[in-house]
Formats: C-alpha cells, structure tokens, sequence
C-alpha cells in the first residue's frame, strides 16, 4: 500500500458572490487517470487526463523510488502536464498524481503505474569508415565518445565493405535492426531475440538499432544520414545494468488489481 510523506495543498480562496447556504464543500475531485511518462536525458516528463470537476484548483505530483513506497511531494502544477527536472540519470522514478480543489479537498493517488529511468542521449553523431579513418570509426555508449575502431571499450565502429555500408560489433557484443522508424522514441524495448548472427547489421538511414553491448547494457541508435565515407546517428543509452527499458514515449501501464492508494497527512 502506497503511503505518502508530505501532502501540501495551499490554495487561495476568493468567494465573489457565493452562495454560502450551500454549506461548505468536503468531497474532492477524482483521482487522476491516464498518467504515462516519457523520460529524457536527466528529466522527466509526465502527462495525464485532466480532471472535469469544476471547482478543479490544480495538482499534486508525487514521486517515490519503488511503486509501494513512501511518496513524497515534489511540484504542484495547474495543467496536467508536470517536468520533473531533478530526475538523474540512472535511477528509477515512480509517480503518482493527486487532485486538489478550491476548498482544499485532495483526492486519493493516481491509480496508475508509471515510472521511468532517465538516461543519456546524444545526437547527430558521426562515424568514419573504419579503413579510411580507423581513429574516428567506433563509438563508446558508456563514455559518449568516437572512438578508434580498435579501442577494446568500442561497442561498435562503422564499415564500407564494398559499396555495402555496415555497423560491426565484436564476438561478445550483439546488435539488430529494429526497422524502419519515424523517431528514436517508436523504439522502447530492446527485444530478446533476433541479434544477429554474423554481429553486423546493413544500415540505412530511418532505421533505428538495437545494441546489447559486452557489459549488459542496452542502447539503442537511429541512422539520420549516411554516405559511403560516412554515418550520422541519435542514440540513447540505459545506464542500469541488464535493464531493456529504452527511451519511450509513454511508460505508464494500469495494475492488474485495484490498488487503494492511502494519503498520510
């Protein structure tokens, strides 16, 4: 059962006219559905559906390190939109929403399983043929960095083999063609299966690449541009350790039970 540290709700009240027979209001809006993430390089961003209640004053957004854990407060918003700029690369984030109105009724945590794991990206990326330019052939993932095709920290480096353009990687490295992609973000999962057998993929610009690298981490790559001397890509890298998840667009998921997610004021 979901607990949460802190709940701060401050909202100013302006009554213009108010029908104050009416009585006071103690029901609070619905909890928020919908929530999803999309995680970017040290943030995160998160989305839901906006409530409909009428007296709606904003919302509370809440984060935690596991799904059953403490929850504390982090940023109200007024829009069902909320940046969570102090994510950090590496970790892992679970996010609940609560709905608040004017009178300063809360509504239970959002039902949702949403979480993410920031990670780092880099674009517009270039590599050279191996045999023409053998120093700026590779690429690093977990460094970043272009790299000699040679270097032993290399996850994979760029070949021209007889007008045939190539990603290579070594024997204890794997890699696939995940397809043709609008976006380096259609590409959320690194899949189980299907590397391929000779460790080397044809590459064309559009599509997006999978790379399961010597040291248990994924990345993932999308061709924006290639010539026979040379291939320019965006990349996203996992940081955690056997962890498939890639950049996403959208992360959140509905729990397979009902979940009564209480509040600790």
């Amino acid at each position: 059962m979901k607990t949460i540290a802190m709940v701060l709700v401050s909202v100013s009240l302006l009554f213009v006219g108010c029908d104050k027979s009416a009585g006071p209001d103690y029901t609070p809006p619905s909890p928020p559905t919908g929530l999803v993430t999309q995680t970017g390089d040290n943030f995160i961003e998160l989305f839901w559906h906006e409530n409909f209640e009428s007296d709606l004053a904003g919302y509370n957004i809440f984060v935690s390190s596991s799904y059953d854990g403490r929850y504390e407060l982090i940023g109200s918003t007024r829009g069902a939109y909320f940046l969570d700029d102090g994510a950090r690369n590496g970790f892992t984030y679970y996010y609940g929403v609560t709905a608040f109105d004017f009178e300063g009724n809360e509504s239970d945590l959002s039902h949702d399983v949403a979480y993410d794991v920031p990670r780092p990206e880099g674009y517009n990326v270039v590599l050279n043929d191996y045999r023409q330019q053998p120093l700026a052939a590779g690429y690093d993932f977990s460094d970043y960095s272009v790299v000699p095709y040679s270097n032993t920290l290399a996850d994979m480096y760029f070949e021209n083999f007889s007008g045939d353009l190539y990603m290579n990687v070594r024997d204890d490295t794997d890699i696939q063609d995940m397809g043709p992609t609008n976006s380096l973000l259609e590409i959320t999962i690194a899949p189980d299966s299907g590397w391929s057998a000779t460790h080397d993929v044809r590459l064309y610009a559009g599509h997006t690449y999978v790379v399961w690298t010597w040291d248990d981490h994924y990345a993932k790559f999308m061709v924006t541009n290639i010539s026979p001397g040379r291939v320019v890509f965006d990349w996203a890298y996992q940081l955690q350790q056997s962890n498939p998840m890639l950049k996403r667009a959208t992360s959140g998921e509905k729990t397979r039970e009902a979940v009564h997610k209480d509040k600790v004021r």
